[in-house]
C-alpha cells in the first residue's frame, strides 16, 4: 500500500482526505489484503460453490391478481387523465 495507490484511490472516489484519513485508509485496505490472502491459502478442494447462503430456498408464491382497483377509481385523483390513461408532461424529446 503506496501512497501513489491511495491517491488514486481518492481521485477515482472523488474524495479529499486528509493525512490522518489517507494512513487510516491504507491500515484498512491493508487489512482487507491480509484477509483475503489468508482466504487464498485455505484449502477449498471438494467444496461446492454456495449458491444459497442457507438450506432452506425461497420458494415464490404463486402469482394471483388481487386487490385490484378500476380504471374509474384510479383517475379518479388524477390531476390530468384522458378515460383510460394518466397524463404527464413530456420529459424526453
Amino acid at each position: 500500500m503506496d501512497d501513489q495507490l491511495i491517491s488514486n484511490l481518492e481521485k477515482l472516489a472523488r474524495l479529499q482526505l486528509d493525512d490522518e484519513e489517507r494512513t487510516a485508509l491504507a491500515g484498512d485496505l491493508q487489512k482487507i489484503l491480509d484477509m483475503v490472502d489468508r482466504l487464498r491459502q485455505l484449502n477449498t478442494d471438494g467444496v461446492e460453490p454456495l449458491v444459497y447462503l442457507s438450506d432452506s430456498q425461497t420458494t415464490a408464491r404463486a402469482d394471483e391478481v388481487v386487490g385490484q382497483v378500476t380504471t374509474e377509481a384510479a383517475l379518479k385523483n388524477a390531476p390530468s387523465h384522458d378515460d383510460q390513461f394518466f397524463r404527464v408532461p413530456k420529459v424526453i424529446e
